[in-house]
Protein backbone atom coordinates (compact mmCIF):
# COMPACT_ATOMS: atom_id res chain seq x y z
CA UNK A 1 0.00 0.00 0.00
CA UNK A 2 2.98 2.31 0.98
CA UNK A 3 4.66 1.54 -2.63
CA UNK A 4 1.60 1.83 -4.67
CA UNK A 5 1.34 6.15 -4.61
CA UNK A 6 4.77 6.48 -5.60
CA UNK A 7 4.94 3.20 -8.39
CA UNK A 8 1.74 4.82 -9.88
CA UNK A 9 3.18 8.37 -9.80
CA UNK A 10 6.56 7.52 -11.57
CA UNK A 11 4.48 5.45 -14.15
CA UNK A 12 2.47 8.68 -14.98
CA UNK A 13 5.35 10.69 -14.77
CA UNK A 14 7.53 8.18 -17.09
CA UNK A 15 4.67 8.36 -19.59
CA UNK A 16 4.95 12.42 -19.82
CA UNK A 17 9.03 12.23 -19.83
CA UNK A 18 9.31 9.74 -22.34
CA UNK A 19 6.33 8.51 -24.25
CA UNK A 20 5.22 11.99 -24.82
CA UNK A 21 8.81 13.25 -25.04
CA UNK A 22 7.44 16.16 -22.62
CA UNK A 23 9.64 17.40 -20.14
CA UNK A 24 7.40 19.15 -17.85
CA UNK A 25 6.79 17.04 -14.72
CA UNK A 26 4.04 19.31 -12.80
CA UNK A 27 0.82 17.60 -13.65
CA UNK A 28 2.09 14.04 -13.73
CA UNK A 29 3.18 15.27 -9.69
CA UNK A 30 -0.20 16.96 -8.90
CA UNK A 31 -1.80 13.96 -9.80
CA UNK A 32 0.51 11.85 -7.50
CA UNK A 33 -0.74 13.98 -4.90
CA UNK A 34 -4.21 12.84 -5.60
CA UNK A 35 -3.19 9.31 -5.77
CA UNK A 36 -1.56 9.87 -2.57
CA UNK A 37 -4.24 11.30 -1.19
CA UNK A 38 -6.49 8.55 -2.07
CA UNK A 39 -4.37 5.86 -0.33
CA UNK A 40 -4.25 8.10 2.78
CA UNK A 41 -8.02 8.11 2.88
CA UNK A 42 -7.82 4.59 1.94
CA UNK A 43 -5.73 4.02 5.49
CA UNK A 44 -7.72 6.14 7.39
CA UNK A 45 -6.30 9.75 7.62
CA UNK A 46 -8.71 12.98 7.15
CA UNK A 47 -7.83 15.21 4.03
CA UNK A 48 -7.26 18.37 6.32
CA UNK A 49 -4.28 15.95 7.76
CA UNK A 50 -3.08 15.52 4.66
CA UNK A 51 -3.96 19.04 3.13
CA UNK A 52 -1.68 20.13 6.39
CA UNK A 53 0.89 17.80 5.74
CA UNK A 54 1.40 19.04 2.42
CA UNK A 55 1.36 22.98 3.49
CA UNK A 56 4.00 22.15 6.14
CA UNK A 57 6.29 20.75 3.76
CA UNK A 58 5.92 23.87 1.71
CA UNK A 59 5.79 26.04 4.70
CA UNK A 60 9.43 24.79 5.73
CA UNK A 61 11.03 24.95 2.48
CA UNK A 62 9.85 28.44 1.38
CA UNK A 63 13.32 30.11 2.06
CA UNK A 64 14.32 28.04 -0.99
CA UNK A 65 11.51 29.69 -2.67
CA UNK A 66 12.45 33.12 -1.70
CA UNK A 67 15.76 32.51 -2.88
CA UNK A 68 14.43 31.74 -6.57
CA UNK A 69 13.04 34.80 -6.60
CA UNK A 70 15.66 36.95 -5.38
CA UNK A 71 18.33 34.61 -7.83
CA UNK A 72 16.04 35.66 -10.91
CA UNK A 73 16.14 38.99 -9.88
CA UNK A 74 19.54 38.93 -9.84
CA UNK A 75 20.25 37.15 -13.21
CA UNK A 76 18.26 39.77 -15.06
CA UNK A 77 19.29 42.99 -13.19
CA UNK A 78 23.59 41.64 -13.17
CA UNK A 79 23.08 41.14 -16.92
CA UNK A 80 22.01 44.34 -17.11
CA UNK A 81 24.25 46.10 -14.83
CA UNK A 82 27.11 44.55 -17.10
CA UNK A 83 28.27 41.98 -14.38
CA UNK A 84 27.53 38.69 -15.59
CA UNK A 85 28.64 40.09 -19.25
CA UNK A 86 32.05 41.77 -17.65
CA UNK A 87 32.48 38.06 -16.37
CA UNK A 88 32.25 36.39 -19.90
CA UNK A 89 33.92 38.69 -21.13
CA UNK A 90 37.10 38.70 -18.67
CA UNK A 91 36.78 35.04 -18.96
CA UNK A 92 37.10 34.06 -22.72
CA UNK A 93 40.23 36.64 -21.96
CA UNK A 94 42.17 35.25 -19.56
CA UNK A 95 41.03 31.68 -18.99
CA UNK A 96 42.52 28.77 -21.63
CA UNK A 97 40.11 25.94 -23.45
CA UNK A 98 42.21 23.49 -21.70
CA UNK A 99 41.60 24.86 -18.07
CA UNK A 100 38.27 26.08 -18.89
CA UNK A 101 36.10 23.04 -16.82
CA UNK A 102 38.53 22.40 -13.83
CA UNK A 103 38.91 26.68 -13.19
CA UNK A 104 35.32 26.53 -13.89
CA UNK A 105 34.28 23.85 -10.80
CA UNK A 106 36.97 25.71 -8.20
CA UNK A 107 35.76 29.40 -9.12
CA UNK A 108 32.02 27.56 -8.41
CA UNK A 109 33.33 25.35 -5.23
CA UNK A 110 34.74 29.05 -3.78
CA UNK A 111 31.29 30.89 -4.56
CA UNK A 112 29.19 28.46 -3.41
CA UNK A 113 31.44 27.90 -0.11
CA UNK A 114 31.52 31.91 0.54
CA UNK A 115 27.50 32.37 -0.30
CA UNK A 116 26.04 29.32 1.14
CA UNK A 117 23.87 28.69 -1.56
CA UNK A 118 24.27 26.39 -4.95
CA UNK A 119 21.34 27.87 -6.64
CA UNK A 120 22.54 31.50 -6.29
CA UNK A 121 25.70 30.24 -7.68
CA UNK A 122 24.63 28.08 -10.46
CA UNK A 123 22.30 31.37 -11.52
CA UNK A 124 25.15 34.08 -11.28
CA UNK A 125 28.50 32.60 -11.86
CA UNK A 126 27.23 29.20 -13.61
CA UNK A 127 25.58 31.62 -15.94
CA UNK A 128 28.80 33.24 -16.92
CA UNK A 129 30.71 29.94 -17.30
CA UNK A 130 28.42 28.79 -19.67
CA UNK A 131 28.63 32.14 -21.68
CA UNK A 132 32.60 31.61 -21.64
CA UNK A 133 31.92 27.81 -22.64
CA UNK A 134 30.31 28.49 -25.68
CA UNK A 135 33.10 31.16 -26.90
CA UNK A 136 35.17 28.19 -26.41
CA UNK A 137 33.19 25.68 -28.44
CA UNK A 138 32.84 23.31 -25.29
CA UNK A 139 29.54 21.68 -25.38
CA UNK A 140 26.70 22.79 -22.65
CA UNK A 141 26.40 19.30 -20.82
CA UNK A 142 30.17 19.70 -19.68
CA UNK A 143 30.56 23.27 -18.80
CA UNK A 144 27.45 22.65 -17.06
CA UNK A 145 28.20 19.44 -15.18
CA UNK A 146 31.57 21.23 -13.91
CA UNK A 147 29.47 24.04 -12.74
CA UNK A 148 27.15 21.65 -11.20
CA UNK A 149 30.06 19.79 -9.46
CA UNK A 150 31.41 23.41 -7.90
CA UNK A 151 28.81 24.56 -6.92
CA UNK A 152 26.52 21.56 -5.05
CA UNK A 153 30.39 20.46 -3.14
CA UNK A 154 30.05 24.56 -1.32
CA UNK A 155 26.52 23.84 -0.45
CA UNK A 156 27.48 21.06 0.95
CA UNK A 157 30.38 22.01 3.40
CA UNK A 158 29.34 25.87 4.09
CA UNK A 159 28.24 26.87 7.31
CA UNK A 160 25.93 29.13 5.69
CA UNK A 161 24.11 26.67 3.50
CA UNK A 162 20.45 25.89 4.70
CA UNK A 163 20.88 22.28 3.95
CA UNK A 164 24.30 22.06 5.68
CA UNK A 165 22.61 23.35 8.84
CA UNK A 166 19.25 20.86 8.37
CA UNK A 167 21.50 17.68 8.20
CA UNK A 168 23.38 18.17 11.31
CA UNK A 169 19.64 19.34 13.02
CA UNK A 170 17.70 16.67 12.61
CA UNK A 171 20.38 13.91 13.68
CA UNK A 172 21.59 15.89 16.80
CA UNK A 173 24.78 16.81 16.31
CA UNK A 174 27.13 19.76 15.85
CA UNK A 175 27.97 21.34 12.58
CA UNK A 176 31.21 21.51 12.53
CA UNK A 177 31.88 18.47 13.71
CA UNK A 178 29.41 17.54 10.42
CA UNK A 179 31.78 19.55 7.91
CA UNK A 180 34.72 17.83 9.40
CA UNK A 181 33.31 14.63 9.09
CA UNK A 182 32.11 15.00 5.58
CA UNK A 183 35.95 15.92 4.21
CA UNK A 184 36.57 12.41 3.84
CA UNK A 185 34.59 12.25 0.91
CA UNK A 186 34.32 15.40 -0.37
CA UNK A 187 38.21 16.08 -0.88
CA UNK A 188 38.42 12.97 -2.54
CA UNK A 189 35.65 13.20 -5.13
CA UNK A 190 36.30 16.69 -5.81
CA UNK A 191 40.14 15.81 -6.57
CA UNK A 192 38.95 13.08 -8.70
CA UNK A 193 36.49 15.26 -10.89
CA UNK A 194 38.99 18.15 -10.87
CA UNK A 195 41.85 15.60 -12.32
CA UNK A 196 39.05 14.46 -14.94
CA UNK A 197 38.17 17.87 -15.92
CA UNK A 198 42.01 18.57 -16.55
CA UNK A 199 42.27 15.16 -18.71
CA UNK A 200 39.40 16.20 -20.68
CA UNK A 201 40.33 19.46 -21.62
CA UNK A 202 44.02 18.63 -22.52
CA UNK A 203 42.85 15.53 -24.46
CA UNK A 204 39.25 15.60 -25.51
CA UNK A 205 39.08 19.29 -26.07
CA UNK A 206 40.19 20.03 -29.71
CA UNK A 207 41.45 23.37 -28.72
CA UNK A 208 43.43 23.37 -32.30
CA UNK A 209 39.60 23.76 -33.06
CA UNK A 210 38.18 26.75 -31.18
CA UNK A 211 37.30 29.60 -33.10
CA UNK A 212 39.33 32.56 -31.71
CA UNK A 213 37.56 34.67 -35.09
CA UNK A 214 34.58 33.70 -32.85
CA UNK A 215 35.55 34.60 -29.44
CA UNK A 216 36.48 37.82 -30.75
CA UNK A 217 32.88 38.44 -32.11
CA UNK A 218 31.82 37.60 -29.09
CA UNK A 219 33.60 39.85 -27.26
CA UNK A 220 33.38 42.73 -29.53
CA UNK A 221 29.79 42.24 -28.92
CA UNK A 222 29.88 42.64 -25.10
CA UNK A 223 32.12 45.32 -25.52
CA UNK A 224 29.63 47.37 -28.23
CA UNK A 225 26.43 46.36 -25.87
CA UNK A 226 27.85 47.03 -21.89
CA UNK A 227 30.65 49.27 -20.82
CA UNK A 228 32.83 46.37 -19.66
CA UNK A 229 35.41 47.36 -16.99
CA UNK A 230 36.33 45.42 -13.54
CA UNK A 231 33.87 47.85 -11.73
CA UNK A 232 30.73 46.13 -12.94
CA UNK A 233 32.50 43.19 -10.36
CA UNK A 234 31.13 45.07 -7.76
CA UNK A 235 27.56 43.46 -7.06
CA UNK A 236 29.31 39.99 -7.35
CA UNK A 237 32.19 40.83 -4.81
CA UNK A 238 29.51 42.84 -2.35
CA UNK A 239 27.44 39.55 -2.01
CA UNK A 240 30.78 37.65 -1.56
CA UNK A 241 32.00 40.31 1.20
CA UNK A 242 28.42 39.49 2.75
CA UNK A 243 28.50 36.07 3.15
CA UNK A 244 32.07 36.20 4.43
CA UNK A 245 30.88 38.52 6.86
CA UNK A 246 28.73 36.01 7.79
CA UNK A 247 24.97 37.77 6.99
CA UNK A 248 21.76 35.95 5.81
CA UNK A 249 22.10 34.53 2.50
CA UNK A 250 18.64 36.32 1.16
CA UNK A 251 19.22 40.02 2.15
CA UNK A 252 22.50 39.34 1.04
CA UNK A 253 21.40 38.66 -2.53
CA UNK A 254 19.02 40.97 -2.63
CA UNK A 255 21.69 44.04 -2.05
CA UNK A 256 24.02 42.20 -4.77
CA UNK A 257 20.27 43.20 -7.02
CA UNK A 258 19.97 46.35 -5.39
CA UNK A 259 23.55 47.60 -6.17
CA UNK A 260 23.31 45.97 -9.66
CA UNK A 261 20.38 48.02 -10.52
CA UNK A 262 21.74 51.40 -9.47
CA UNK A 263 24.50 50.02 -11.63
CA UNK A 264 22.70 49.55 -14.48
CA UNK A 265 21.16 52.91 -14.46
CA UNK A 266 24.69 54.77 -13.85
CA UNK A 267 27.09 53.01 -16.21
CA UNK A 268 24.79 50.77 -18.78
CA UNK A 269 21.88 53.79 -19.25
CA UNK A 270 18.76 51.95 -18.05
CA UNK A 271 15.92 53.73 -16.69
CA UNK A 272 14.49 53.03 -13.54
CA UNK A 273 11.36 51.67 -14.63
CA UNK A 274 13.95 49.62 -17.40
CA UNK A 275 15.23 47.88 -14.07
CA UNK A 276 11.94 46.99 -12.73
CA UNK A 277 11.45 45.40 -15.89
CA UNK A 278 14.44 43.82 -15.71
CA UNK A 279 14.21 42.60 -12.01
CA UNK A 280 10.64 41.16 -12.93
CA UNK A 281 10.44 40.19 -16.73
CA UNK A 282 14.52 39.51 -17.86
CA UNK A 283 16.89 41.31 -19.61
CA UNK A 284 16.57 41.49 -23.69
CA UNK A 285 19.21 42.12 -25.81
CA UNK A 286 19.81 40.89 -29.77
CA UNK A 287 23.77 41.46 -30.23
CA UNK A 288 23.65 39.39 -33.60
CA UNK A 289 26.02 36.47 -32.05
CA UNK A 290 24.06 33.14 -31.51
CA UNK A 291 26.66 31.60 -28.94
CA UNK A 292 25.64 34.47 -26.32
CA UNK A 293 22.06 35.64 -27.05
CA UNK A 294 20.21 32.81 -25.46
CA UNK A 295 22.51 33.76 -22.06
CA UNK A 296 21.54 37.35 -22.00
CA UNK A 297 17.97 36.98 -22.76
CA UNK A 298 17.31 35.40 -19.71
CA UNK A 299 16.30 36.28 -15.55
CA UNK A 300 13.54 38.21 -13.73
CA UNK A 301 11.17 36.57 -11.21
CA UNK A 302 9.05 35.60 -14.10
CA UNK A 303 11.84 32.97 -15.55
CA UNK A 304 11.30 31.54 -12.54
CA UNK A 305 7.70 30.79 -12.08
CA UNK A 306 7.89 27.47 -13.81
CA UNK A 307 10.46 25.98 -11.82
CA UNK A 308 8.78 27.30 -8.43
CA UNK A 309 5.60 25.97 -9.12
CA UNK A 310 7.67 22.47 -9.87
CA UNK A 311 9.25 22.90 -6.65
CA UNK A 312 5.65 23.76 -4.96
CA UNK A 313 4.32 20.29 -6.48
CA UNK A 314 7.53 18.51 -5.84
CA UNK A 315 7.54 19.21 -1.88
CA UNK A 316 3.14 19.15 -1.98
CA UNK A 317 4.02 15.46 -2.83
CA UNK A 318 6.79 14.93 -0.61
CA UNK A 319 4.42 15.86 2.38
CA UNK A 320 1.26 14.02 1.16
CA UNK A 321 3.90 10.92 1.28
CA UNK A 322 5.12 11.66 4.97
CA UNK A 323 2.30 12.95 6.44
CA UNK A 324 0.14 9.26 4.58
CA UNK A 325 3.06 7.30 6.42
CA UNK A 326 3.74 6.02 3.02
CA UNK A 327 7.69 6.73 3.47
CA UNK A 328 8.30 5.94 6.82
CA UNK A 329 6.71 2.36 6.16
CA UNK A 330 9.00 1.59 3.42
CA UNK A 331 11.66 3.11 5.52
CA UNK A 332 10.70 1.11 8.95
CA UNK A 333 10.73 -2.02 6.44
CA UNK A 334 14.50 -1.67 5.51
CA UNK A 335 15.85 -0.75 9.02
CA UNK A 336 13.78 -4.15 10.19
CA UNK A 337 15.93 -6.15 7.67
CA UNK A 338 19.23 -4.72 7.66
CA UNK A 339 21.18 -5.31 10.51
CA UNK A 340 25.12 -4.09 10.38
CA UNK A 341 26.65 -0.67 10.05
CA UNK A 342 27.57 -1.27 6.30
CA UNK A 343 24.18 -2.01 5.58
CA UNK A 344 22.51 0.45 7.51
CA UNK A 345 24.71 3.89 6.39
CA UNK A 346 24.26 2.09 2.46
CA UNK A 347 20.75 2.44 3.38
CA UNK A 348 20.37 5.95 4.88
CA UNK A 349 22.13 7.20 1.33
CA UNK A 350 20.55 5.08 -0.77
CA UNK A 351 16.92 6.31 0.80
CA UNK A 352 18.20 10.04 0.50
CA UNK A 353 18.60 9.54 -3.26
CA UNK A 354 15.57 7.87 -3.15
CA UNK A 355 13.35 10.80 -1.19
CA UNK A 356 15.06 13.14 -3.53
CA UNK A 357 13.84 11.08 -6.83
CA UNK A 358 10.53 10.07 -5.55
CA UNK A 359 9.68 13.43 -3.71
CA UNK A 360 12.24 16.10 -5.53
CA UNK A 361 12.50 17.51 -2.52
CA UNK A 362 16.41 17.74 -0.91
CA UNK A 363 14.99 18.95 2.29
CA UNK A 364 12.79 16.27 3.00
CA UNK A 365 15.19 13.50 1.45
CA UNK A 366 17.69 14.98 4.31
CA UNK A 367 14.75 15.42 7.07
CA UNK A 368 12.82 12.50 6.87
CA UNK A 369 16.09 9.79 7.05
CA UNK A 370 17.59 11.78 9.07
CA UNK A 371 14.64 11.23 11.59
CA UNK A 372 14.08 7.71 10.81
CA UNK A 373 17.53 6.48 11.16
CA UNK A 374 18.85 8.36 14.34
CA UNK A 375 17.86 5.78 17.00
CA UNK A 376 19.05 2.96 14.75
CA UNK A 377 22.63 4.44 14.74
CA UNK A 378 22.65 5.52 18.96
CA UNK A 379 21.24 1.39 18.74
CA UNK A 380 24.55 0.50 17.40
CA UNK A 381 26.83 3.03 19.36
CA UNK A 382 27.67 4.48 15.93
CA UNK A 383 28.40 8.23 16.16
CA UNK A 384 25.04 10.05 14.33
CA UNK A 385 27.50 12.27 12.15
CA UNK A 386 27.83 8.81 10.21
CA UNK A 387 23.90 9.35 9.43
CA UNK A 388 24.26 13.29 8.97
CA UNK A 389 27.43 12.79 6.01
CA UNK A 390 25.07 10.30 4.60
CA UNK A 391 21.87 12.29 4.34
CA UNK A 392 23.52 15.22 3.09
CA UNK A 393 25.33 12.96 0.57
CA UNK A 394 21.99 11.37 -0.82
CA UNK A 395 20.22 14.32 -0.13
CA UNK A 396 22.02 17.69 -1.49
CA UNK A 397 24.26 16.34 -3.96
CA UNK A 398 22.12 14.43 -5.46
CA UNK A 399 19.22 16.91 -5.64
CA UNK A 400 20.65 18.58 -9.19
CA UNK A 401 20.97 15.10 -11.19
CA UNK A 402 17.12 14.59 -10.63
CA UNK A 403 15.43 16.59 -13.09
CA UNK A 404 12.07 16.73 -11.85
CA UNK A 405 13.42 17.90 -8.31
CA UNK A 406 14.25 21.26 -7.54
CA UNK A 407 17.84 21.31 -7.26
CA UNK A 408 17.68 19.67 -11.46
CA UNK A 409 15.38 22.01 -12.21
CA UNK A 410 16.81 24.78 -11.34
CA UNK A 411 19.69 23.66 -12.69
CA UNK A 412 18.49 23.24 -16.25
CA UNK A 413 15.91 26.33 -16.28
CA UNK A 414 19.15 28.47 -14.96
CA UNK A 415 21.93 27.64 -17.26
CA UNK A 416 19.62 27.68 -20.28
CA UNK A 417 20.15 23.82 -20.75
CA UNK A 418 17.13 23.57 -23.41
CA UNK A 419 15.47 20.23 -21.73
CA UNK A 420 11.67 21.37 -22.40
CA UNK A 421 12.56 22.50 -25.94
CA UNK A 422 13.76 18.77 -26.67
CA UNK A 423 17.97 19.39 -26.29
CA UNK A 424 18.43 16.18 -24.25
CA UNK A 425 21.28 15.40 -24.99
CA UNK A 426 21.97 18.50 -22.30
CA UNK A 427 20.82 16.08 -19.45
CA UNK A 428 24.63 14.41 -19.98
CA UNK A 429 25.40 17.38 -17.51
CA UNK A 430 23.93 14.66 -14.96
CA UNK A 431 27.27 11.85 -15.15
CA UNK A 432 29.27 14.75 -16.34
CA UNK A 433 28.58 15.89 -12.72
CA UNK A 434 31.42 13.39 -11.40
CA UNK A 435 31.53 14.89 -7.46
CA UNK A 436 27.76 14.77 -6.90
CA UNK A 437 27.52 11.68 -7.41
CA UNK A 438 31.30 9.92 -6.59
CA UNK A 439 30.90 11.55 -3.05
CA UNK A 440 28.07 9.00 -1.72
CA UNK A 441 29.88 6.03 -3.72
CA UNK A 442 33.04 6.98 -1.47
CA UNK A 443 30.60 6.63 1.45
CA UNK A 444 29.18 4.05 0.75
CA UNK A 445 32.83 2.18 -0.07
CA UNK A 446 33.67 3.99 3.65
CA UNK A 447 30.61 2.14 5.25
CA UNK A 448 32.07 -1.51 3.36
CA UNK A 449 35.14 -1.18 4.69
CA UNK A 450 34.97 0.71 8.06
CA UNK A 451 37.17 3.62 6.74
CA UNK A 452 36.32 7.49 8.44
CA UNK A 453 33.09 5.88 10.21
CA UNK A 454 33.58 7.01 13.66
CA UNK A 455 32.06 4.81 16.96
CA UNK A 456 30.17 6.81 19.33
CA UNK A 457 32.04 8.43 22.18
CA UNK A 458 31.36 8.44 25.56
CA UNK A 459 30.12 11.92 25.55
CA UNK A 460 27.93 10.86 23.03
CA UNK A 461 26.19 8.00 24.67
CA UNK A 462 25.84 10.28 27.87
CA UNK A 463 24.27 13.25 26.03
CA UNK A 464 22.10 11.03 24.71
CA UNK A 465 20.98 9.42 27.65
CA UNK A 466 20.62 13.05 29.35
CA UNK A 467 18.43 14.39 26.68
CA UNK A 468 15.98 11.25 26.36
CA UNK A 469 16.97 10.84 22.31
CA UNK A 470 15.08 7.54 21.60
CA UNK A 471 17.80 4.41 20.74
CA UNK A 472 16.58 1.61 19.05
CA UNK A 473 16.61 -1.80 21.04
CA UNK A 474 18.20 -4.16 18.20
CA UNK A 475 18.47 -7.79 18.61
CA UNK A 476 21.81 -9.64 17.34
Amino acid sequence: MALLPIVLTLAVLGVQLFYFGDFTPHIPLAIGIAITALVGLKLGHKWDNIEEGVFHVINISLPSVSILITVGMIVGIWIASGTVPTLIYYGLKILSPELFLAAGMVLCSIVSVSLGTSWGTVGTVGLALMGIGAGFGIPMYWTAGAVVSGAFFGDKISPLSDTTNLAPAVTGTNLFDHIRNMLPTTVPSMLIALVIYLIVGFTLIDTSQVSFERIDAITAALDNAFWISPLMLLPALLVIFLAVKKQPPIPSLFAGAVVGGIMAMAFQGAGLHETFTFANSGYSIETGVAEIDPLLNRGGIQSMMWTISLVLLALGFGGALERTGCLQAIIEVIIARVKSFAGIQTSAILTSVATNTVAGDPYLSIALPGRMYAPVYRGMKYSPLNLSRAIEEGGTLVSPLIPWNAGGAFVISALALGIAEGNFENLLYIPLAFACWLSPLIGIFYAMTGLFSPKASEEEITAWEDSGEPVAELTA
